[in-house]
């Protein structure tokens, strides 16, 4: 037994020096914001075989090819993850898997409920079964502080799928795929996000506030890109990653973006919540902390007492939440300025 535990050290020491090195590896929904940032980065960090993007969009996949010309590394694959035969041939001699695709414009899902539950939640079932067939080692879904103590049909269905990216590893035993979640708020800079809709009206003379109390987390897509490096090295099956990150208030970045414009104050829309959560009170009981990051650790099987989940971690307290309003880290106006500077070029574009 002691020969098996030291064995099982060794390679898992092996596999954070090699982890995707000379891979294959798959990003569902890979034409956003995520998998434009993820693929060049990855690219020049680890020299995969290959990053295949599965997407439905035709358009956006030949804008994204432009960019990756001549490079075979990178390939493009039509398809859904709501169709189950396609995600098997998209799997096909694939090690790992992003899943990034998803419904999760807050109002489009609202006004469309079944195709947002279609494609978050039918489309995670046929993922994790398709993955698990397919002899796939990792999976990393990508996850939102919407499903924490979810107010939205978005929040909802994401909150199902991280429950079913979990279950997955139940359902794949002791040797099969590995899948994980990583959870972040809002992106600095995407595409649809508050500081390129601010860019884009402010020669307007008045940006819309839904609330003056509001706050929201701040991660850039390389921030968010460096996560789902750790989770692959760091992951047993079944953790929930969560960045610390610093939170600001919504008035702060409008008078970033227009110091002289004024604010009129809109209201919050339906499912929308005056500040962000990553981490709920229930969660805490389950809930490690490191350095950088949190870990929920699932209430199931045990595996939140497993000492290889749990490393060096340290518990969080009992009643410990991790919202935007709450965090003791702040960036300030400066901090924002600087890096909307820094971007300029970028914002707004993936």
């Amino acid at each position: 037994m002691a020969e098996k535990r030291a064995f099982a050290a060794g390679a898992r020491a092996e596999w954070g020096q090699l982890v995707l090195k000379n891979s294959n590896i798959l990003v569902t929904g890979g034409t956003g914001s995520f998998g434009n940032t993820f693929v060049p980065m990855t690219l020049a960090k680890y020299d995969p075989k290959r990053i295949v993007i599965l997407s439905r969009d035709e358009m956006k996949q030949w804008e994204m090819a432009k960019k990756f010309a001549g490079d075979e590394r990178v390939r493009f694959f039509i398809g859904d993850v709501r169709d189950k035969d396609r995600l098997y041939r998209a799997l096909d001699g694939i090690d790992f898997v992003v899943h990034a695709a998803a419904t999760k414009i807050v109002p489009t899902a609202e006004y469309n409920p079944f195709e947002c539950v279609k494609t978050n939640i039918n489309g995670a079932m046929n993922l994790v079964d398709a993955c698990i067939d397919s002899g796939v080692k990792r999976v990393i879904a990508l996850s939102t502080d919407k499903a924490s103590s979810p107010a939205n049909l978005y929040g909802a269905t994401k909150l199902v799928s991280d429950k079913l990216f979990i279950a997955g590893n139940s359902y794949s035993g002791g040797e099969g795929a590995r899948f994980a979640v990583v959870r972040y708020g809002n992106v600095m800079g995407s595409r649809g996000s508050v500081i390129p809709f601010f860019n884009s009206i402010k020669h307007q003379g008045s940006l819309p506030i839904t609330d003056e109390r509001m706050t929201r987390f701040m991660i850039s897509l390389e921030q968010g890109v460096e996560l789902v490096w750790h989770a692959f090295d760091d992951m047993e099956g079944g953790e929930i990653y969560v960045k610390k990150i610093p939170s600001m208030k919504v008035t702060d970045v409008a008078r970033v973006i227009a110091p002289d414009a004024r604010h009129e104050i809109v209201g919050i829309r339906p499912g929308e919540k005056l500040h962000e959560q990553m981490i709920s009170e229930e969660d805490s009981y389950f809930t490690y902390e490191y350095p950088e990051h949190y870990k929920i650790l699932p209430a199931i099987n045990n595996w939140s007492s497993s000492p290889e989940r749990i490393k060096d971690g340290k518990k969080v307290p009992d009643g410990f939440s991790y919202t935007s309003d709450n965090n003791p880290h702040w960036m300030s106006p400066n901090e924002l300025r600087a890096w909307i500077d820094a971007n300029e070029g970028k914002i707004g574009s993936i």
